[in-house]
């Protein structure tokens, strides 16, 4: 029997009130993960406003242990399609790790911990390694490490990716003297605080759009249809941590990849990623992965989807989404900021640094390339990597070389943990630091000092066989959270 309502069991409660229900309560009746309780909550505050919460949690009860008697009910079925027979019926597969991790190109080795290392070598003891290597801004992660570039063999590792899917570099260059930075400072300022948000929700004031909330890919699941909320609450704003949105000064090579005129220009520079949507496609699929595919302890973190199956294809399409999101967004903050202060933008750069991809790594041979903290460098590609709020980034141009998986260092890289820095630092002491470089914070904390960091241009000196530099840009205003 179909229940196309909760009215049809009524009878059983002759109380009636207008109430919801709460997550605690969701997880007492099993709802154990976020996804299945926004679902849940979401279906009860919009068709269940005035039925009782026994009657509310009695079908809730019913649809976890039968959910195939309501994956055709258009009021409960995606909350069935949620509890596919992926996750109920619990196929699995064990797998062995290679007694010997697969060799692996290291660049600038002496500035990468040993954690980092350890971790690297046992992504490549995989079975679906095909081939990896390590960045010079390299440092432990959640799984692969920050800084590692893994291939893999027609499967995707959802934390080879990382939480924040699509996180990335963006840089606008305006048509504008650099003078423009000192003389409309206040202006600037202000234009940071008005149109930029950071942290766990939405925030802006104002309405967004971007064709990116129109995209057929957000009604083809039940994660997506739920996450579209989200993204159109989110769009055009950051992430908390080392996120930022900052003004500076570019300079500009002769002969450069933009073909533009060398010199110094206004520049805006922004770094973050897809926000609470790739949060909760990450954790969804990689929830889904280890119960599929079962590894030793240590390496649980790699499971992975194969591409062949529902899932990995589901995620294949919700990454490639989320990764779009993180490009729309950070398309938002340099229209919105470049609207706002006047500047014509003339030129931009953008690419993801926490991604998969399907590449050629050799000739006739293709994988999943997975860079996790790693920017793309392929022959002519450019690309970004910053170094700290106080420190230049760069403007890169990739060799193609195919020891690195075609890739190259996301930024300059942590030389010490967030809660190191907290303990070891003082925010009078960054003050003093960035107005000696000329910098101004809005926001920020201690964790993302400049000494934190590990040297840019030593970094940049480990991996001068990946990349050409174009530019060099050098923040000014800066803007992050407050944490």
């Amino acid at each position: 029997m179909l229940y196309p309502t909760i009215k049809g069991i009524q009878h059983l409660f002759p109380l009636f009130i207008i109430m919801g229900i709460q997550p605690k309560e969701l997880s007492k009746l099993g709802y154990t993960n976020n996804i299945a309780r926004s679902l849940a909550i979401s279906i009860v505050n919009k068709h269940c406003k005035h039925d009782s919460k026994d009657a509310i949690k009695t079908i809730l009860t019913d649809l976890l242990e039968y959910p195939e008697k309501y994956k055709n009910n258009e009021i409960w079925g995606k909350l069935a399609e949620h509890f596919s027979p992926t996750l109920i019926n619990k196929q699995f597969t064990v797998y062995n790790l290679r007694n010997e991790p697969l060799n692996y190109k290291t660049y600038g080795n002496k500035f990468i911990d040993s954690l980092a290392k350890q971790q690297m070598q046992l992504a490549m003891q995989l079975p679906v390694t095909i081939a990896g290597a390590l960045m010079p801004d390299a440092h432990a992660g959640y799984g692969l490490p920050i800084g590692g570039v893994l291939a893999v063999e027609n499967a995707v590792i959802p934390y080879a990716v990382g939480l924040d899917i699509g996180c990335r570099m963006h840089l606008t260059i305006f048509d504008a003297r650099t003078d423009f930075l000192k003389r409309y400072s206040h202006g600037i300022k202000e234009a940071l605080k008005s149109f930029t948000h950071f942290g766990m929700e939405g925030g802006l004031t104002f309405s967004q759009e971007h064709e990116i909330l129109d995209r057929a890919e957000f009604q083809s699941t039940a994660l997506l249809k739920v996450l579209h909320g989200k993204a159109v609450r989110q769009l055009g704003t950051s992430g908390g941590g080392n996120h930022f949105v900052e003004f500076g000064e570019l300079e500009l090579k002769e002969n450069n990849a933009l073909n533009l005129p060398s010199g110094d220009y206004v520049a805006l520079l922004s770094h973050s990623g897809s926000r609470g949507m790739g949060a909760a496609i990450a954790k969804h699929y990689s929830d889904i992965a280890r119960e599929v595919c079962k590894l030793p302890r240590e390496a649980q973190h790699f499971a992975w989807l194969n591409l062949d199956t529902e899932a990995g294809q589901e995620y294949w399409l919700s990454m490639n989404l989320a990764g779009d999101f993180a490009r729309a967004c950070h398309e938002r903050i340099s229209i919105n900021l470049g609207k706002a202060l006047g500047l014509k933008p003339i030129a931009n750069v953008s690419n993801h640094h926490n991604f998969a991809w399907r590449e050629e790594i050799a000739p006739g041979r293709y994988a999943i390339v997975h860079r996790k903290g790693a920017t793309p460098a392929g022959k002519n590609q450019l690309g970004l990597i910053p170094g700290s709020m106080a420190t230049p980034g760069y403007l890169v141009c990739g060799k193609g070389i195919d020891e690195s998986l075609n890739s190259a260092s996301h930024g300059a890289g942590r030389a010490m943990s967030r809660q190191k820095a907290k303990e070891q630092f003082t925010q009078s002491a960054l003050k003093k630091m960035l107005s000696q470089a000329g910098v101004t914070l809005l926001g920020g904390s201690v964790e993302e000092t400049p000494l934190a960091y590990k040297n840019i241009d030593r970094i940049m000196t480990a991996q001068e066989s990946l990349v050409d530099i174009h530019g060099k840009f050098m923040p000014k205003i800066v803007r992050m959270n407050k944490e």
